[in-house]
């Protein structure tokens, strides 16, 4: 491949300086995002990533190679999380001076880590090519992306973490690709993903024949191929079988979120649910367990005995499983309310329950309450109570099930107890906080990467959707799409027999193979290193 076309375009990244050179990186990372759900762009990710490598190799200083990862980083979350503003404008009087704040602070925050990627990138580079990181060749692309992965995982952790739109989340438009998460987890794919999509940087690269400059993009191509040649080939083998004697209903009702917890129209909400449950058409086999979505009964149900009995009475032959604020007992100080999934037998009784552990940051609880003093987003003044953490529940009924309530699913080796394996994980949300927008999209990519990573089947309730059905395999046995009101019967898929290579070893196998990836970059810099030196 001639070269003098991608020497220019290099040039010219590498020409652009002060605020342009900011607005190159910006837009770069803006165009990344349209290869996440449910656009899935993938070809965008070649000029976003080929730009940053070449932003990277002439930053010159390391502060200058920061900011370029920075401002890539911040197009890429405005751009991928601007749906958050339609949680904030769902009630505009209260919070809708909050938009600004929570999209581009959150963007900006959340830029540090493609900054510290692209920064340990440049020194890397710099530290074994003589202060010139762009000779560094096909290893500084291997380099950037063990560093941006590296980072990936760390956003998962910090400040409790918030691994959204992970950039393996892009390869959820392949069914046989995804398969590598069974391996590898989702940050193996985000590997697979940055390296494909950068190492075409290497055909600008001087002093190298055209096939040493393309040998590098046909390997990864080669690569991608065999991921995927692999996928397709662990789902031919794959088998379509289902519990025995377990027929589940999604109720998705549709109720759009300002209307949710009016007084007056509560108990209108929860009669159209029953009346969703209920309903069977002549000759079809009736479920067995019902299912609603997060806080789908707007009471505190474990206090109220004849919502009890009402609600139970739904499922005559199994279980109701609610979503529903959980509170202390009358008169019991300090009073507290949980966020919770109660299991309700056809009598009335409450057959378990699970309190949600990981809450979300301002839609759930104020942080630092005295310096913020703002209520959270959600109904009510009292900030929600954490739970114990994971757990494997045992319903009548029912395989063992860990329960999951929103973004507690997008925890990449956090959703199922190790100790205690389930055979299913149940995901409870409500996402009518986001509206039509990419953000219950990517919500559900994430959910479908848990299955493939724990080989496990995933039951997904959503209020406005996306409620739907997915095997072990991450394949979707059944799907209520966005903004419909329905419900969904299905068997319960089963468990795939043992445990994944990361549902095992968890992010051990990450870890494994980021340090595989930086060595391979670091040996192939120094052997390019060293033929620009004899040549």
């Amino acid at each position: 491949m001639p070269a003098a076309g991608p020497r220019r375009w290099r040039e010219a990244v590498a020409a652009a300086s002060g605020w342009r050179r900011h607005g190159v990186a910006a837009g770069l990372g803006a165009a990344a995002a349209f290869a996440l759900p449910p656009l899935h762009l993938l070809i965008v990710l070649v000029p976003s990533f080929v730009g940053l490598v070449w932003l990277i190799d002439s930053a010159g200083r390391p502060r200058r190679a920061f900011a370029a990862g920075w401002w890539f980083g911040f197009g890429y979350f405005t751009a991928g999380l601007y749906w958050i503003a339609f949680a904030l404008l769902t009630f505009p009087e209260r919070f809708g001076w909050m938009v600004p704040f929570a999209v581009f602070g959150l963007a900006g925050g959340l830029a540090l880590f493609p900054g510290a990627a692209a920064l340990l990138t440049h020194r890397t580079c710099a530290a074994l090519s003589g202060n010139r990181p762009g000779n560094a060749g096909s290893g500084r692309v291997l380099i950037l992306a063990a560093w941006w992965v590296a980072m990936e995982w760390l956003r998962g952790w910090a400040l409790t973490g918030f691994p959204w739109n992970l950039m393996g989340t892009v390869w959820t438009v392949s069914d046989g690709v995804i398969q590598g998460a069974a391996v590898s987890g989702v940050y193996g794919l985000s590997l697979l993903a940055v390296t494909v999509a950068a190492m075409p940087a290497v055909l600008a690269d001087e002093g190298s024949s055209t096939v040493r400059r393309t040998a590098p993009v046909v390997a990864v191509l080669a690569v991608l191929v065999a991921v995927w040649g692999g996928g397709v080939a662990r789902l031919a083998g794959a088998g379509d079988e289902t519990v025995p004697g377990v027929r589940l209903r999604l109720v998705q009702p549709n109720i759009e979120q300002r209307l949710k917890w009016k007084p007056e129209l509560r108990w209108q909400h929860i009669s159209r649910q029953l009346r969703m449950s209920v309903a069977t058409a002549p000759g079809e086999q009736p479920p067995s367990h019902v299912i609603w979505a997060e806080t789908s009964v707007p009471y505190f149900l474990t206090d109220d005995p004849e919502l009890l009995a009402v609600i139970g009475a739904a499922a005559p032959d199994g279980l109701m499983i609610v979503g529903a604020p959980r509170s202390t007992p009358p008169g019991e100080e300090p009073f507290r309310i949980w966020n919770s999934i109660v299991a309700v037998d056809p009598q009335g009784a409450v057959a378990g329950v699970y309190d949600k552990f990981h809450l979300v940051p301002f839609g759930e609880y104020v942080p630092f309450p005295r310096l913020l003093r703002f209520a959270k987003i959600t109904a009510g003044s009292t900030g929600y109570t954490p739970g114990p953490g994971l757990r494997t529940l045992r319903w009548p009924g029912l395989p063992p099930v860990s329960p999951l309530i929103c973004y507690e699913v997008i925890f990449p080796g956090r959703v199922a107890d190790p100790g205690d394996r389930p055979q299913w994980l149940l995901n409870l949300t409500n996402d009518a906080w986001y509206g039509r927008t990419p953000g219950p999209y990517q919500h559900f990519a994430a959910a479908r990467l848990r299955a493939v990573e724990e080989g496990l089947p995933l039951v997904r309730v959503a209020n406005t959707g996306i409620s739907a059905v997915v095997d072990a395999y991450g394949r979707t046995r059944g799907r209520l799409e966005l903004g419909r009101e329905g419900v969904l019967d299905s068997d319960l898929p089963v468990a795939l027999e043992g445990t994944t290579p990361y549902g095992r070893l968890g992010d051990w196998v990450v870890l494994a193979v980021l340090l595989a990836t930086l060595g391979g970059g670091i040996w192939l810099s120094y052997a390019r290193e060293n033929y620009l030196r004899e040549n």
